[in-house]
């Protein structure tokens, strides 16, 4: 009798402690609601049998004794953590490159009367004005006060590109520092949790922790990650094991570390053992990459690069044709083949473009033996805005200055933007 009964109060006690350890997981998912990373667990409960009874003295079948906790488990999927790393990786690349296009848009201005194609369009308008007022000093003085400012501004802006790129080759180091860290952490994670698991203890608070530098690392390099037998995981970008076990392998940086030299020495992502190029198609370092990489003949370089040599072919393009128109002309003073915008031998083009006249005598403006009531050469200068090939088409649309296309000056450069519909048409400018 007394043993009935003490066998009820232990199988009621088993219920109770099993509620108890209920309840402690309930709080504890409660109290980790908003914790990142944290998967929800529950109590896995078994129930508990009653004694086996063999023999010649072999007893009718028993109630069970009760119930007991066989551990907790998470609620976590698999499935659903690969999808939420491998929508992480898109993010991380999207993002990053995002930020970097915002930026050159914000660098660039377009379309403004304040950007660099409304300046290119009061430097063609301050020419016509030289040319409808021939032998006026006024207007050559706003002419070059005009050209002055344009030259400033694309070289303020190839500035703020060389900016860009050198921040974002700091960031690219960065990064790559940080997926070391983490490859690093999630390797001794595994040893602890395969330990922990071996002895029989509680690894959930590890693996949560794993998790959470998992998905950082898919956000981060693109990884993706294998669960093996022993609760370890095999982390890999591209193919290629990142973590494996308890052994992490590390990623360094090479290429130059300005925009000019990246033309021969493109910034790039190795394996520090040696093994060569880190394959890289998501997450912020290949968003990284993609924004550094060089230009290319056919645009299909990185933004900021792409950026930068636009503006150089800007430069060259305005000096060549306006110094091809201003070489026939004559100055006030008689002066011939006069260049009316410098070139810098060395460095980039959009930094070494200046205005080589200081006064309004030095700017050539009637054709040679026309008169000083001649104004010309001032009104084809004026006209080298409206052709196919000018300067304001190849930088509104990207394009080479050869290729003709529909003119606009107040559209944004396309290599920075999706692709919208093709600009209307520019209307002509008026004459004398």
């Amino acid at each position: 009798m007394s043993g009935n009964l003490l066998g009820s109060l232990n199988t009621a006690f088993s219920g109770l402690a099993a509620a108890q350890a209920g309840i402690e997981v309930t709080g504890d998912n409660i109290a980790n609601s908003t914790t990142p990373g944290y998967v929800r667990q529950q109590v896995d409960l078994e129930a508990v049998g009653g004694p086996a009874q063999v023999g010649p003295f072999a007893q009718p079948a028993t109630a069970g004794q009760g119930v007991r906790v066989a551990g907790i488990i998470q609620l976590g999927s698999a499935l659903l953590d690969a999808q939420a790393r491998s929508a992480g990786a898109a993010a991380g690349y999207s993002g990053v490159t995002a930020s970097g296009l915002s930026a050159l848009e914000s660098t660039l201005g377009e379309p403004s009367g304040d950007a660099i194609s409304g300046s290119l369009s009061k430097f063609w308008s301050a020419w016509q004005d030289v040319s409808n007022q021939p032998g006026a000093a006024a207007p050559v003085a706003a002419l070059l006060g005009k050209a002055g400012s344009l030259v400033g501004q694309i070289a303020t802006a190839y500035r703020s590109v060389q900016s860009q790129w050198s921040q974002t080759r700091q960031d690219l180091a960065t990064t790559a520092a940080q997926v070391n860290s983490d490859a690093s952490q999630v390797a001794q994670l595994n040893g602890q949790i395969r330990s922990v698991a071996a002895s029989g203890g509680d690894v959930n608070a590890l693996i949560t922790q794993r998790s959470t530098l998992l998905t950082q690392l898919a956000s981060l390099s693109g990884a993706s990650v294998v669960s093996n037998a022993d609760q370890t995981v095999t982390v890999s970008i591209g193919g290629a094991d990142l973590v494996q076990g308890t052994v992490a392998r590390s990623l360094s940086v090479a290429g130059s570390t300005t925009l000019e030299g990246a033309v021969t020495s493109p910034a790039g992502v190795q394996w520090s053992d040696g093994a060569g190029p880190v394959s890289l198609s998501s997450g912020k370092l290949a968003g990284d990459l993609s924004l550094l990489a060089p230009a290319t003949a056919s645009g299909n370089g990185g933004a900021i690069a792409e950026t930068a040599a636009k503006l150089n072919t800007l430069a060259t393009s305005l000096a060549q044709q306006v110094n091809a128109v201003s070489v026939t002309g004559t100055t006030s003073t008689g002066a011939t083949n006069v260049a009316f915008f410098g070139m810098s031998a060395s460095g980039p083009a959009a930094l070494g473009l200046s205005v080589l006249a200081t006064d309004p005598s030095g700017v050539a403006v009637a054709a040679p033996g026309a008169g000083a009531a001649d104004g010309s050469v001032a009104d084809a200068i004026s006209q080298l805005g409206t052709g196919a090939g000018s300067p304001d088409v190849a930088w509104s649309t990207g394009s080479s200055p050869s290729a003709p296309r529909p003119a606009t000056r107040r559209s944004s450069p396309r290599w920075i933007r999706a692709p919208r519909p093709p600009p209307q048409a520019r209307s002509p400018r008026r004459s004398r």
